[in-house]
């Protein structure tokens, strides 16, 4: 209990620190959003001031941020420049596709590289250990931009014999079906940025649970276990995966809580209806305070999860209590 509040401490202050640093970080981005937002308008001078004043941008800085603490504590994210809604509403209705999109992509990429990564680093040399983990580190070191766009112009557009496979643009099509036909189009629409995501993501699992099986496998009581007469499956899925997979956990955790952000490059390239393409629109504009909501709820839900990692972490290992 002593550790798990500690910990809770740490993340207080970690949140306390993302609050200041949300606020002033952004003001330094270049840019005026109320001209951003005049343009095609052909305002006055006189009336950009009024639309200052009425964003509150004509108020000393100093008492900007306290407005934004005060609000931020009762949970008000304020109302955004451009779409001149409430920041919450906006992050509740996007949080939902992204969620969709970037959850399970998460699945599929912890499934695939923990499996992978089990048995490369089982059959450490092997044609199996060599093909997965260079596929795996070249996906990886890939730019997600440009595998989005690769993969829309091979899949979505087609490329000479290759059809069209896959929609590529939004979540659903103009005259999607009801009922079952539905999840079918939204399944579709989901195929090529989810593998997206899975193919520069899936290897960091599988290189972390490589190297740790690895690890394990030199240990002295997989040795007692394969003397006592045990097949390697069974060491291998009773003795030294449940050991090698603790570091995995802290990796898996803090992925989830960037799960809430979304991923923006692939939101942007697929016109997918998320947070990650609402920040992007934030930052471009730039709308201070849609980007301030935005990125507290990714910082917040990331430092969540990474404490809630080092508490279950704790709970695992009893080479982490006793230390």
């Amino acid at each position: 209990m002593q550790y798990a509040l500690s910990k809770a401490g740490g993340a207080l202050f970690s949140i306390a620190m993302v609050l200041v640093g949300t606020f002033f970080v952004f003001r330094l981005l270049p840019g005026d959003p109320v001209r951003n937002l005049a343009q095609g308008r052909n305002m006055t001078p006189d009336q950009l001031d009024l639309e200052r004043r009425r964003l509150g941008l004509d108020k000393p800085l100093i008492d900007q941020f306290l407005n934004f603490v005060s609000d931020t504590l009762r949970l008000d994210l304020g109302t955004s420049y451009e779409y001149k809604r409430p920041v919450i509403d906006l992050i509740g209705e996007r949080i939902g596709p992204t969620l969709l999109l970037t959850g399970t992509g998460l699945v599929i990429a912890v499934s695939l590289g923990i499996w992978q990564g089990t048995r490369a680093g089982w059959r450490h040399g092997s044609r199996f250990d060599r093909v997965s983990t260079g596929v795996s580190l070249l996906l990886w070191s890939v730019p997600t931009f440009w595998l989005g766009l690769l993969l829309m112009m091979v899949f979505g557009v087609g490329i000479g014999p290759i059809p069209s496979l896959f929609p590529f643009r939004g979540i659903e099509s103009v005259d999607a079906p009801d009922g079952f036909g539905y999840l079918l189009d939204v399944a579709s629409h989901m195929v090529l940025p989810c593998l997206t995501l899975v193919a520069v993501v899936y290897a960091q699992y599988l290189m972390v649970m490589r190297s740790s099986l690895l690890e394990e496998v030199s240990q002295d009581y997989v040795t007692v276990a394969r003397a006592k007469g045990l097949r390697d499956d069974e060491v291998r899925r009773r003795h030294a995966v449940p050991n090698a997979l603790l570091p995995t956990v802290t990796l898996v955790f803090m992925r989830i809580g960037f799960v809430v952000g979304g991923a923006v490059t692939v939101e942007y390239i697929y016109t997918w209806p998320g947070l990650g393409q609402l920040f992007y629109r934030a930052i471009e504009v730039p709308d201070f305070t849609l980007m301030q909501g935005t990125f507290m709820l990714i910082t917040v839900s990331v430092i969540v999860m990474n404490t809630l990692a080092d508490v279950v972490y704790h709970l695992l290992d009893p080479r982490v209590r006793s230390a």
